[in-house]
This record gives C-alpha cells, sequence and structure tokens, in this order.
C-alpha cells in the first residue's frame, strides 16, 4: 500500500477467470491497485480490456477468481454473499450507462425515492444527518439541477438525466461511488461537465470516485488514471 495515503480500496494481485468450454479465459491477470479516498480514479481502455470486470470486482458485484480486496479496511474477499449485500447497500453508490430513472417521478422525486430505500438500513440512517427533503434538494443544486427539480426524465437532455442519476447515487452519502461508462452516451462537451462533476463532489463530499470510461480527452481530470490492456494494468498516472 502507498505511504501517507488513506487507501479506500486495496487490490492485490486480483484476477478473474471465465469458463470457455474446457478451458479457462483470464478476464484479468494480476492486478494490484490502490485507490485514494477522496479521489477521482479512471480506469481506462478499449472495449475487451478488462476495466468494466475490474470495477464489478472493486464494488463487490463480483469475485475474484484469485487475489484480495480491501474496502475501507475489510476483506471482501473473505465476506459472505450477505456481508457483501450489506456492505454494497451500506457504503456503496453505482451510477450506469444507461441512468434508469424512473420516467414516472421528476427529478427531485428520483432523488428523494433513493433516499427513502437507504433509510431502510442502520447505515443509510447514521450518514443522513438532514431530512430528505434538503438532502435531495442539495444534491441536485450540487449537480446544477437546482431550477430544473420538477422536470420528468423526458423532460431533460441525456446530460441532465445524467446528472440526476448522479444526484441520485451520491445522496446517501457513500463511501464509494462506481461509475461504468457515464459518458459513453453523452457527446464530449457534456461528458467533460459530468467527470468535472465527479471531481467537484470529491473536494465536496469526501466521496471516492472510480470510474470506467475510453474517451482519451478525460484522462486529465482523474487524479490517477489506469489503464487496462488483455486483462492487465499497462500503465498509471498519479496527479
Amino acid at each position: 500500500m502507498e505511504e501517507n495515503k488513506n487507501i479506500m480500496i486495496h487490490a492485490e494481485d486480483i484476477s478473474r477467470a471465465f469458463p470457455v468450454g474446457n478451458d479457462l479465459f483470464w478476464g484479468l491477470k494480476h492486478i494490484d491497485m490502490d485507490i485514494c479516498s477522496g479521489e477521482l480514479t479512471i480506469l481506462k481502455g478499449r472495449s475487451g480490456s478488462g476495466k468494466t470486470t475490474l470495477l464489478n470486482i472493486l464494488s463487490a458485484l463480483d469475485r475474484p477468481t484469485e487475489g484480495k480486496l480491501f474496502l475501507d479496511g475489510q476483506d471482501v474477499t473473505a465476506m459472505s454473499d450477505g456481508e457483501r449485500d450489506l456492505l454494497r447497500r451500506g457504503k456503496i453508490g453505482y451510477i450506469y450507462q444507461s441512468v434508469a430513472l424512473i420516467p414516472m417521478m421528476s427529478a427531485y422525486e428520483n432523488v428523494e425515492f433513493a433516499l427513502r430505500l437507504a433509510e431502510k438500513t442502520p447505515e443509510g440512517k447514521a450518514r443522513l444527518t438532514e431530512g430528505r427533503r434538503k438532502r435531495a434538494e442539495d444534491c441536485l443544486h450540487m449537480v446544477g439541477l437546482g431550477s430544473r427539480m420538477s422536470h420528468m426524465p423526458q423532460e431533460m437532455s441525456g446530460g441532465e438525466q445524467q446528472r440526476v442519476a448522479i444526484a441520485r447515487a451520491i445522496a446517501s452519502r457513500p463511501l464509494v461511488l462506481f461509475a461504468d461508462e457515464p459518458t459513453a452516451e453523452l457527446d464530449t462537451n457534456t461528458g467533460l461537465q459530468v467527470v468535472k462533476i465527479f471531481k467537484d463532489l470529491c473536494r465536496a463530499e469526501g466521496v471516492t470516485i472510480v470510474m470506467t470510461t475510453h474517451d482519451t480527452g478525460l484522462m486529465d481530470i482523474g487524479d490517477r488514471v489506469y489503464e487496462l490492456e488483455d486483462g492487465e494494468v499497462i500503465g498509471h498516472k498519479y496527479e
């Protein structure tokens, strides 16, 4: 692990194999990685490079075939399925390429509904010190949608919908936010705005964000960038 850094995620010799007929395909090979608290980390790579497979393991959605993963000091690889479910519900937020907003709910209602779900867990209740309304409104203001709270998803642009999804994901104050190709369906300028919002949230909320992308134009915004090819880390950049 890195010296003098608050490590949120530590991946140690992570490999992931998938059965293909009678053989194994190694989608990830011996990944060592540290992700620091409060930083924006970008996993860069072309389609098939292994970045989404790695993101799924880092976010406790999948298990590695070999190696160990620690999140917030906990050994995720030693957890039962039930313990991993509680970890995801209590400490992790997700943003996907498809924003999956509830179409019959306004931007505000989409975020507020996520808070209702979070409050059903002890961890969610502990993190949400203010009321749901104030927190939902604050999150929408943070992503620049203070004037669009009452709008329905179909009345918003793709970039605005993605920003609602970001507000929804951060509302319950997760320790770590994972985003899989969140800018893939956006134009370059809108995608850049979304990633800048991520960077601002790291500073304002102290959340750790890990995102995948193949867009080389976004690389300079990340605090650190890991480049993957054929399931291996072939390069990295630390700010």
